[in-house]
């Protein structure tokens, strides 16, 4: 996914995924999935998705300040 916010572009083809995390089951409206990726430059950013029902019920890049990905990383139980 591509997404320009500001006047940066971000794209999750070009960024390193770092992990990622499943809420509820596929195809349920609720669940979503998200996906930390890092830019080159080292901006976080959260790529997320899912049903009509959820946090993500339109694709959506979200940036994180480096503090905010590694607390992600950590709840996530991702190294």
């Amino acid at each position: 996914m591509k997404a320009k916010i500001g006047r940066k572009n971000y794209d999750t083809d070009d960024a390193v995924n770092l992990g990622h995390k499943y809420t509820g089951d596929f195809g349920h409206p609720e669940g979503y999935e998200e996906r930390l990726f890092v830019t080159e430059k080292g901006q976080h950013f959260i790529y997320g998705v899912g049903g009509a029902e959820s946090p993500y019920n339109e694709p959506e890049i979200k940036l994180l300040t480096n503090e905010a990905a590694e607390i992600w990383m950590k709840e996530n139980n991702i190294e």
